[in-house]
């Protein structure tokens, strides 16, 4: 640990046979290089933070990401909240490991070549605006009438057809969101259904899977999207660390 520093930041908790990276940085202004504490079979990611500078800069959420979610490709990783700071190495040993490390170790176990992956699915805007109109004849009515109209002489037409078209895409979310979680059961994941981070949004689904079944949930995803073709834009995001669905207890400093 630097000599100067002011405190300690924990990114998450590993076995404790995880090396980090050589010369891999962390959060910070400069940023902290990555150390390990450790304590019987578990350890902490670690960096010195040896400025008073607020934390919370895009660098620094970036920072803790990515430290997580390349550590969980290779390591099971139990994640702490950004901005997690404890006084010193010692207090990290003694007041976050020793004080867990039944239940850490446990958790981890548990984590054991598995990682989290995010899918995000996003309807493509005129497909699904047809697709709406086609299915909702007062939708349809109500596009019609205020086609080529002065929004002021329209406007409770217009905010009747937003409802009808928030309440379509709504179910339809959710039969689609049901549609890709059955397609994911031959996987055996476990599944966080997140909320829509957009009114488009048709699925947002955080899975916990065995790593090396990551390419049938490529597989299955490319089916989905052939068989969605110009209605869903499907991605997918991961391996990343379980934030969904474990975590370490945020130390206070």
């Amino acid at each position: 640990m630097a000599s100067d520093a002011i405190a300690v930041y924990v990114y998450g908790i590993v076995p404790a046979d995880v090396e980090p990276e050589p010369h891999a940085t962390g959060v910070g202004d400069p940023p902290g290089e990555v150390a390990v504490v450790r304590h019987g079979e578990v350890a902490a990611l670690i960096s010195s933070l040896t400025s008073d500078r607020p934390l919370g800069t895009p660098q620094d959420l970036t920072a803790h990401a990515e430290l997580l979610d390349g550590s969980a490709a290779v390591a099971p990783v139990l994640p702490l909240r950004f901005g997690a700071v404890m006084t010193d190495a010692e207090s990290v040993e003694s007041e976050l490991l020793a004080a867990n490390e039944a239940e850490f170790r446990a958790a981890l176990a548990e984590l054991e070549g598995r990682g989290q992956f995010v899918i995000k699915g996003r309807y493509i805007e005129d497909t699904l605006l047809r697709e709406l109109l086609e299915e909702n004849s007062e939708a349809a009515r109500l596009r019609a009438e205020i086609r080529d109209q002065p929004e002021d002489a329209t406007r409770n037409a217009r905010i009747a057809l937003g409802e009808l078209i928030n309440q379509a895409i709504e179910a339809k979310r959710a039969e689609d969101t049901r549609a890709v979680v059955a397609e994911l059961e031959r996987l055996e994941p476990l599944v966080n259904q997140r909320a829509p981070t957009d009114e488009e949004d048709a699925v947002h689904l955080a899975v916990l899977i065995e790593l090396d079944r990551q390419p049938e949930l490529e597989e299955t995803l490319r089916g989905l999207a052939k068989n969605w073709d110009d209605r869903v834009e499907v991605n997918l995001l991961g391996p990343m660390a379980a934030y969904d669905f474990v975590s370490a207890p945020n130390p206070a400093r």
